[in-house]
């Protein structure tokens, strides 16, 4: 039996969760909890909260910051919400429009909160129709962390016509890449292109996304490839 959480580095560690659907697609779905100097937890896309996963994230620290990176990611946040009231529950731009029954306490900006700047860095992609989404780096275990800007599935995950699309999109192929669909969604490239500047100057060490398998290695070059069209 899979352990509930798994270590991704230094003081980071990473989840997987049941699969949610999104217009007709399947999408499987991880989370990152990250523990902060203090010893408090702060956790990234939270995914589908089980009593195991809840007893595994409790015994690394207390709940402090719940982050959710993009408007999309919410589904599980009402069951972390009530799991952790005292918890700090921020919101990436678009999220108090499209989850409006979920209480969210703080807004993400480019600015991390003194709470976590120094050791978690973060930087707004902006430009984007689709969705702003926040993008993380853990300085400590040199991983920047994407929930929907860059994907990867397996050749067989979609089936019939899903999977034509998929394959058209980019959500299949040899590497993780900028699916299409956001690609044509950056409509203020300008706006993108500083965003992006920010995200490049991390010394990245590893990437992780919410759907795809984790970069480990010139994770750097990487970057510079996935973005190029940029």
């Amino acid at each position: 039996m899979a352990l509930p959480l798994q270590a991704f580095g230094d003081n980071i560690w990473i989840a997987d969760g049941p699969i949610v659907e999104s217009a007709g697609f399947a999408y499987p779905t991880r989370m990152a909890a990250i523990r902060l100097d203090s010893g408090k937890l702060f956790l990234w896309s939270p995914i589908a909260l089980t009593p195991e996963l809840r007893t595994a994230i409790e015994a690394l620290g207390a709940v402090r910051f719940i982050v959710t990176p993009t408007c999309m990611h919410y589904v599980a946040l009402p069951d972390w919400r009530a799991a952790y009231p005292n918890a700090v529950l921020y919101a990436a731009p678009g999220s108090r429009t499209r989850a409006k029954h979920i209480a969210f306490d703080a807004d993400l900006s480019d600015d991390a909160p003194p709470e976590w700047a120094g050791r978690i860095d973060q930087a707004l992609m902006r430009g984007n129709a689709i969705a702003t989404e926040a993008v993380f780096f853990h300085r400590q275990s040199g991983t920047a962390l994407f929930a929907d800007l860059l994907q990867n599935f397996p050749p067989d995950w979609f089936k019939g016509w899903r999977g034509l699309v998929a394959r058209m999109d980019g959500m299949i192929g040899p590497a993780p890449q900028v699916p299409q669909k956001f690609r044509l969604a950056f409509t203020d490239r300008k706006a993108a292109r500083a965003s992006l500047r920010r995200i490049e100057n991390w010394p990245v060490e590893k990437i992780l996304m919410a759907h795809g398998a984790p970069v480990t290695q010139n994770a750097r070059a990487f970057l510079t490839r996935a973005f190029h069209w940029l």
